[in-house]
């Protein structure tokens, strides 16, 4: 079977809805605004700090490390979570924008997953945080579709050819997070230990978590 054939969901975009599209120079961008913001006193420099600590440290990748290390240690949790991911994500908390229609996806041996937006930049905030700047290039958007090996080979992550990879297109309304394999040599680890092993990238399908030292 052809690469090009693992593509398992491949949604129509709405035209209309708000894609979470951030500009090629963001920190450039981001600078600009906050400085025209406080020049204008539209806010204040406390304001910043706790947007800025929302999305970093409340909204960001920490969250879905939980959801996978909780997963890992929890057979229950895992099975509400691939049969419900919404709900089961919600049971920590992590819900709101951009995050409403969650579908996770297990690796296994015998199967990887990668997660794409075709059209846009559609993400999971909530669990993800902020998309980074490749996941809304246009190289990675058309190319994981067509040569998902290469494209994973080119983040570090070379899979055995027999290994499946199975690429699944975000849209607004459902997205997807990767549930990757948890490390050998970690058996006697807990949920904080765990989580602390998990990257973004191991939940986006173009990494894997990391190894234990």
């Amino acid at each position: 079977m052809s690469e090009k054939k693992n593509i398992i969901h491949n949604h129509t975009h709405s035209d209309d809805h708000a894609h979470s599209q951030l500009p090629s120079d963001p920190e450039l961008r981001v600078k600009a605004v906050e400085t025209l913001l406080l020049n204008k006193g539209l806010i204040d420099s406390r304001t910043l700090d706790e947007l800025i600590d929302t999305y970093e440290n409340r909204i960001g990748p920490q969250n879905g490390a939980k959801v996978v290390a909780k997963a890992w240690v929890d057979e229950e949790y895992k099975k509400r979570l691939l049969n419900d991911a919404t709900s089961a994500i919600r049971e920590l908390s992590y819900q709101g924008r951009q995050g409403e229609n969650m579908v996770v996806v297990e690796n296994t041996p015998k199967v990887h997953n990668v997660v794409v937006c075709t059209l846009c930049s559609c993400y999971p905030w909530p669990v993800l945080g902020l998309p980074p700047t490749w996941y809304k290039s246009d190289e990675y958007r058309s190319r994981t579709v067509r040569e998902p090996r290469k494209v994973l080979s080119e983040f570090g992550l070379s899979l055995d050819p027999k290994v499946q990879i199975k690429v699944w297109d975000s849209t607004a309304e459902l997205r997807y997070l990767v549930l990757p394999m948890r490390p050998d040599g970690t058996e006697n680890m807990d949920e904080t230990e765990l989580a602390e092993l998990v990257t973004r990238n191991s939940m986006i399908g173009t990494g894997l978590p990391k190894e234990i030292k």
